[in-house]
């Protein structure tokens, strides 16, 4: 497989996370958060970060139960990303995101806790192997 740099969304309806692998997916790193993420200046945002960073795939934490199904936040999430993947030129997969928060608090204080919460889910995802859309 090509090395590609991969940006990781923690979508929340007011601060979305997001963090960014390097090209091999081995180094991951806390970016910024996106205020209004669905709004379009959000998703406009979040075109500028995969151009930046020259994204060639972006991956999306969906929230599910600890039994893994899905809730009204599964929903919400599933919504931005169908307007996501209108925006943007690269694929967007969904991941499942049980424990990311939870990771990310221990790690740390509030200070940019959805960038670490978007760090953890793209580390989960690199290291699964780069299996998608939950």
């Amino acid at each position: 497989m090509t090395p590609v740099r991969v940006l990781a969304l923690d979508y929340g309806s007011k601060r979305t996370g997001v963090a960014v692998s390097d090209p091999t997916g081995t180094v991951v790193r806390p970016l910024t958060v996106v205020s209004g993420a669905a709004s379009d200046d959000g998703l406009q945002q979040i075109r500028r970060l995969v151009a930046d960073h020259q994204a060639g795939l972006v991956v999306v934490g969906l929230p599910v139960s600890l039994d893994g199904t899905e809730h009204a936040q599964a929903r919400v999430v599933r919504s931005f990303v169908g307007r996501l993947r209108v925006a943007l030129d690269v694929p967007v997969v969904l991941y499942d995101e049980r424990f990311t928060t939870a990771i990310a608090q221990s790690k740390g204080g509030r200070k940019e806790l959805d960038a670490r919460a978007a760090a953890q889910i793209l580390h989960d995802y690199l290291a699964a192997g780069r299996s998608g859309d939950a």
